[in-house]
């Protein structure tokens, strides 16, 4: 046998029984995945619009006091409390978008985003809601990033807890979203090869995001997985570790991690352990990074500009939150329960 596969998994954290760890097709069958908009949440959410666009503030400007959703905002509290307790993943069905402008639309995702968590910026810019369209920039542009092209991502997470997407119009053909949870994927490394699954508990380095140019950090290090005063957590960006190990100042990296994620990558491909779903317009989703890793599917877009796919996104802390390793603090800011933490630093 080789002697890596007989490494013992008796000295590593779990394996997790908790809610988030669900595979494949089982989220779909939980009560805690698909909420429907009924005729009654829709009338509430009518009615803060016109109470937001009343107030004459900026969208990104609004306070959750001009959004009032007496009876959604209770569920969406539920939302709030199972996207860290439970499943990990949340998604919100029917707001009828033709009915409304792309800029009360805008309003209307951050509203109720207010009632989960705290937006944090997505960009140097500051901006907090954030398009997820094909821009038309080319691979080495330094403007450009993953959402803002047509093709496949890989599995992945973003800087926050929690991260919110609003399906303005799907794509005419591809796009499709898949999700795994990383509580899973590590129970079935540490399981296979937990000889891996200490490699992804070490940290891998992070270059700084080609359009964080308000990060003074040209790198960082921390863990894929991790586990810490009880809870565990997982955060993966592919792209941003193989820039890190092509710098000329970093170290190659060892054969052991090369082989760490590749069977991640691997593990997370299995058609049993992640489902597959298309976001419609009117969709809204909600996922916690900390127990979900996503990816999206390449996709091609119709001639039309009115019908080209468009997703509105929003990266949220929550009030909720799990503590984090302390190694997790360059990246995010901060690492304690409930702080607001996550995002990119505006430049200036």
């Amino acid at each position: 046998m080789n002697s890596k596969r007989s490494v013992q998994s008796e000295d590593l954290p779990g394996p997790f029984s908790i809610p988030a760890a669900w595979r494949g097709a089982e989220l779909l069958q939980r009560d805690d995945w698909l909420i429907e908009l009924t005729a009654d949440y829709l009338g509430e959410i009518e009615a803060a619009l016109s109470c937001a666009e009343a107030s004459g503030r900026p969208v990104e400007q609004g306070t959750i006091a001009e959004f009032p959703l007496p009876e959604l905002g209770q569920l969406l509290s539920g939302v709030q409390d199972q996207l860290e307790h439970g499943a990990g993943g949340c998604m919100i069905r029917g707001l009828p978008v033709k009915k409304f402008s792309e800029e009360q639309l805008r309003r209307i995702f951050w509203g109720i985003a207010l009632h989960l968590g705290t937006p944090v910026s997505q960009s140097a810019a500051g901006e907090r809601i954030f398009s997820v369209r094909d821009e038309g920039f080319q691979v080495g542009q330094p403007q450009a990033r993953g959402p803002n092209t047509k093709k496949r991502l890989s599995f992945h997470t973003d800087r926050c807890d929690v991260i919110g997407f609003l399906c303005l119009q799907p794509a005419a053909q591809g796009g499709d979203n898949q999700l795994v949870s990383s509580a899973t994927l590590y129970n079935v490394i540490r399981e296979k090869r937990p000889d891996l699954a200490r490699v992804l508990m070490q940290p891998f380095y992070y270059a700084r995001h080609n359009v964080d140019q308000g990060n003074e950090l040209p790198y960082c290090r921390q863990p894929i997985f991790a586990y810490h005063e009880g809870y565990f957590a997982a955060a993966y960006l592919r792209v941003l570790i193989d820039r890190a190990y092509a710098l000329p100042e970093r170290p190659d990296m060892t054969n052991e991690q090369r082989e760490a994620l590749a069977f991640l990558e691997e593990t997370a491909a299995d058609p049993q352990l992640h489902i597959t779903f298309r976001q419609q317009a009117g969709d809204l989703l909600f996922l916690n990074n900390w127990v979900t890793f996503h990816r999206r599917d390449e996709f091609q877009d119709a001639e039309e500009l009115e019908l080209r796919r468009h997703l509105l996104r929003i990266w949220l802390a929550v009030p909720n939150s799990r503590p984090l390793d302390p190694l997790f603090e360059a990246n995010y800011g901060a690492t304690a329960a409930g702080a607001i933490r996550g995002g990119m630093k505006p430049k200036g």
